[in-house]
């Protein structure tokens, strides 16, 4: 009776420890996976070869979630607190849809014998057809703007600067007035937003909800706190999803405490 008192007691000061673990799963992209601890709110999410590392205490509870995988709760017993390392397998998600009739149209069902049957369009891409510069980035109206603004360009008769030749002054003038520094501003402006829009797609409403503890009408705020960060590039086109998910991890306490949502 009286051990039985004492083991919630045991268990709440068991000193904090980092978990290593592996996420498992036949085949599937493993790149991602949030690993969340439920008691301590402390969040992480796997590396390429699904790799985590996270903060645990004896009776914590991690939570995996992945949108190609289901939702795994996994108790750290006394077992796992001991262990040095913890493999997790998942599995996948299978969204099963509603039966679909497909005999009306001719079809059998078997994707392998109807793909015969479907008179598909010919590529008639750029890149299909070996066209010059096929791979080549389009540039975003600011970025066009900005090449007009700058271009020097000789107009007239093709004998050079002889008669019937003029140079275009508009480079200069672009420059003197203040233009062309205000298109490489817009220019910058949309390069880190698409960036901001990048890493917003990328994360689910969900774990902006539970894990970043940020409102869902507070999104779009928070994002652009996240943006104004002189540190957000440098994060963003390192590629690292670790590194881009620690620093969303910092703002949003630091965001939540200036907001008072705490």
């Amino acid at each position: 009776m009286v051990l039985l008192l004492f083991q919630p007691a045991l268990a709440q000061n068991t000193p904090v420890k980092d978990l290593q673990g592996r996420v498992l799963a036949n085949g599937e992209d493993v790149t991602g996976v949030v690993v969340r601890n439920a008691t301590s709110k402390k969040a992480t999410i796997t590396d390429a070869r699904g790799h985590f590392s996270i903060p645990v205490k004896l009776n914590d509870t991690l939570v995996f979630l992945a949108v190609q995988f289901k939702s795994k709760k996994l108790p750290v017993t006394r077992l796992i607190y001991n262990t040095s390392f913890v493999n997790v397998p998942l599995e996948p998600f299978v969204n099963e849809l509603q039966e679909v009739v497909v005999q009306p149209f001719d079809l059998t069902g078997d994707l392998s014998k109807d793909a015969d049957k479907l008179e598909l369009p010919q590529d008639v891409s750029a890149e299909a057809l070996g066209l010059p510069n096929a791979r080549q980035k389009i540039p975003t109206q600011s970025e066009r703007k900005l090449q007009e603004a700058s271009k020097m360009a000789f107009t007239g008769s093709a004998g050079g600067f002889g008669a019937g030749g003029a140079l275009s002054l508009n480079p200069l003038i672009n420059a003197i007035t203040g233009r062309t520094k205000m298109l490489k501003k817009r220019v910058a402006i949309d390069r880190k937003y698409a960036q901001t829009e990048r890493v917003q797609q990328s994360i689910v409403d969900s774990l902006f909800i539970d894990t970043l503890k940020i409102p869902k009408d507070r999104i779009a705020d928070f994002m652009y706190f996240c943006e104004a960060d002189p540190g957000f590039s440098g994060v963003v086109n390192s590629g690292d999803q670790l590194r881009i998910w620690q620093f969303m991890i910092d703002k949003s306490e630091v965001y939540r405490k200036n907001n008072g949502l705490d």
